[in-house]
């Protein structure tokens, strides 16, 4: 493709005005897209249906069940006002309903980025969101930033937007950061926990994948999309605050792997294992020190350290009950370094 690819989330709080899609917000929003599709293929990663939809039930009061069936019901309202307002720019619209498991299966994925490659080819931006009709609560998404940032590093996008109902990070004295280069415990320390009445995420939520995207090469743009001209000047950096990519040379099915796999394990190694994952050696059975969750062969785990961080994730060559039934298998590769991608 000779577009670069960007991922724009918008916000329910950021689109809807008292659990109304706020048409004035998205016909703002299609006239500002349709001039960043001469430069990008564009997927539009898009909260609201919920939020278009809870006014339909009675009694509204967020249960579960609630979510998915003003879901069911607000999807179709949302996609209906996107398309109305792209039609005179001579946009189509498709819908993309996503499940966790489309990025924990490499050919399911792949399957998707290839659905998305002939809508670019056709004119046409696929409108993500979680497919909340089905999806089971301990497989859902967080929010739809970790949505939007899945699709980025495994479409492998040069931009990720993140669209709020906020200017940007705030500081300590509520001005805009304009440029985060690290993204650390100081940085965290300015998100709040608040989230709007009608979304799930917050800036922590934004910020924690917003690292992830800028670790794997992706630029990330916190903005507010009521800012006027917003999304423009977002990708021309010149408003919200904008999160510098790390250099990345990884492959991209090891990006996918880091980012897009379903995490099923997590066992704790000791810092001689460590070093070596680092070396990019693989990791033996000599070097566990304990399994938090087990997990199967062929699945994905988390590799922590004995300070309780984060070192990689890998893609497992053994069930987790072989590294202790024998100890004796000192030696037994519990994963090859070619499935270990350091975070």
């Amino acid at each position: 493709m000779t577009k670069s690819i960007l991922v724009l989330k918008l916000g329910s709080a950021s689109i809807t005005t008292n659990a109304e899609i706020d048409e004035a917000i998205i016909a703002d929003i299609t006239r500002q897209v349709a001039k960043l599709t001469e430069n990008y293929h564009i997927i539009l990663v898009s909260s609201g249906a919920v939020a278009a939809g809870k006014k339909y039930l009675k009694n509204y009061k967020g249960k579960m069940t609630e979510r998915k069936a003003a879901a069911a019901i607000g999807n179709p309202l949302l996609l209906g006002t996107y398309s109305r307002y792209f039609q005179p720019y001579g946009i189509s619209i498709a819908q993309s309903l996503c499940e966790r498991q489309h990025f924990s299966n490499r050919t399911q994925f792949l399957q998707l980025k290839e659905t998305y490659e002939e809508l670019w080819k056709n004119n046409v931006i696929p409108i993500a969101n979680e497919n909340d009709v089905v999806s089971n609560l301990e497989l859902k998404f967080s929010d739809n930033d970790e949505l939007a940032t899945l699709l980025g590093v495994g479409f492998g996008a040069s931009l990720i937007l993140l669209g709020t109902s906020v200017p940007g990070v705030l500081d300590k004295k509520g001005e805009v950061v304009n440029r985060i280069d690290l993204i650390n415990s100081d940085v965290f320390s300015l998100a709040t926990k608040n989230t709007s009445e009608v979304g799930l995420g917050g800036m922590t939520s934004k910020l924690t994948f917003a690292n992830l995207a800028t670790s794997m090469g992706i630029k990330v743009v916190i903005f507010g999309v009521r800012t006027e001209d917003g999304i423009l000047k977002a990708v021309a950096e010149q408003t919200g605050t904008v999160c510098e990519p790390k250099v990345c040379s990884i492959p991209a099915r090891n990006k996918w792997l880091a980012s897009g796999s379903l995490v099923t394990g997590r066992l704790t190694v000791d810092d001689g294992a460590c070093k070596a994952i680092r070396d990019r050696k693989s990791l033996l059975a000599v070097g566990v020190r304990s399994i938090q969750n087990p997990f199967n062969a062929a699945e994905i785990f988390e590799i922590i350290d004995q300070e309780g961080s984060i070192v990689a994730v890998a893609k497992s060559k053994v069930f987790s009950a072989a590294i202790t039934q024998d100890s004796k298998q000192h030696n037994l590769e519990v994963a090859n370094a070619s499935d270990i991608v350091i975070l």
